[in-house]
């Protein structure tokens, strides 16, 4: 198996083009090697600052370009994210992550941000936080409060990537990332299936993903939520089948990654999910919402939990000590 660094996208077009069996023969087998098939790590995901933001996303309802019905919101209370966190932990999530509508975090808001950070780190979760872009100061900033991961998508190929976003590049996010891992804080990045990309835009976005030096630790796999209000309203559903296959090579791509099933997972059915896990997939976002897209109910993954002799995986994660070289 090449080193990841030496993966082509011609060898990255060759896995989506397997056989399913073959893939999921592969893509199990790595993913045997280095987690336990049977465990899921959890995280709760809050929007602690919602709507308004300036960017042109085409995905994103809490643009303000678009009308989403989306209101922009201030920033949560201390005490009311340090509530969800308490709630999210009984629940047995590990991690908590929280999301705000910026293209960048204001110096007012970074400062009340952090002080989430701290408190949330105080219940003993680990972290997490997406906030748009972010300059070298503010990442060594939250990486100096605690701040474990942080999370900043790709979202899709860089050839297609005009046509989904034109108020940040590419090389911006690029650039953000690198602060994230200047500063010695995890990545969290990953991409968006169904935004109307073609297959080599998916095997050029996981070419990527693997191409990040280290590659991340957690790479989120979404489906696209259709929103009415933004461009994608009207964007036809992913095929099932095709979406298993993303899943399979970034988990041959990303053998040490945890592989989160999330945006979309509220509309797949069991036995997609089954297949998911199957392929790679060793992480999920619980609970009732993301951000501002419905989420699957946490009994909901109980029961299917119990169905597929799955566990959640205990806390701390099994990669809380891993060399971040590793992938």
């Amino acid at each position: 198996m090449p080193h990841p660094h030496a993966w082509t996208l011609a060898d990255v077009q060759a896995l989506l083009d397997l056989p399913l069996n073959d893939l999921l023969y592969r893509a199990h087998g790595v993913h045997r090697e280095h987690f336990d098939p049977n465990e899921i790590q959890l995280s709760t995901l809050l929007s602690v600052k919602t709507g308004g933001c300036p960017e042109d996303c085409h995905y994103c309802p809490q643009s303000l370009r678009y009308a989403s019905g989306i209101d922009s919101e201030p920033l949560l209370p201390l005490d009311a994210v340090v509530e969800r966190a308490q709630q999210a932990k009984a629940a047995g999530a590990t991690r908590f992550c929280m999301g705000a509508a910026y293209r960048g975090p204001k110096e007012r808001d970074l400062a009340k941000i952090i002080e989430y950070i701290s408190a949330v780190k105080a219940l003993g979760l680990e972290t997490c936080a997406t906030l748009g872009l972010l300059d070298e100061a503010q990442a060594r900033r939250l990486a100096a409060a605690g701040l474990d991961y942080y999370n900043h998508n790709l979202d899709t190929s860089e050839a297609y990537y005009p046509e989904i976003i034109t108020t940040r590049s590419y090389a911006d996010r690029l650039k953000t990332l690198e602060h994230v891992r200047q500063a010695g804080m995890r990545v969290c990045c990953g991409g968006i299936v169904g935004l109307g990309e073609t297959v080599k835009d998916r095997a050029e976005l996981l070419l990527a993903l693997s191409r990040l030096d280290p590659p991340p630790e957690s790479v989120p796999i979404n489906e696209l939520v259709p929103v009415p209000g933004t461009p994608l309203a009207h964007t036809p559903k992913t095929d099932p089948i095709e979406f298993v296959r993303v899943i399979a090579v970034a988990r041959i791509l990303m053998p040490r990654a945890h592989v989160r099933l999330s945006a979309g997972r509220s509309t797949m059915s069991r036995e997609l999910q089954a297949l998911c896990f199957f392929a790679g997939a060793n992480s999920i976002f619980y609970g009732e919402k993301l951000l501002t897209t419905p989420n699957n109910d946490t009994d909901q993954d109980h029961e299917l939990f119990a169905a597929l002799g799955l566990r959640p995986e205990a806390f701390p994660p099994a990669d809380s000590g891993m060399d971040v070289h590793a992938g």
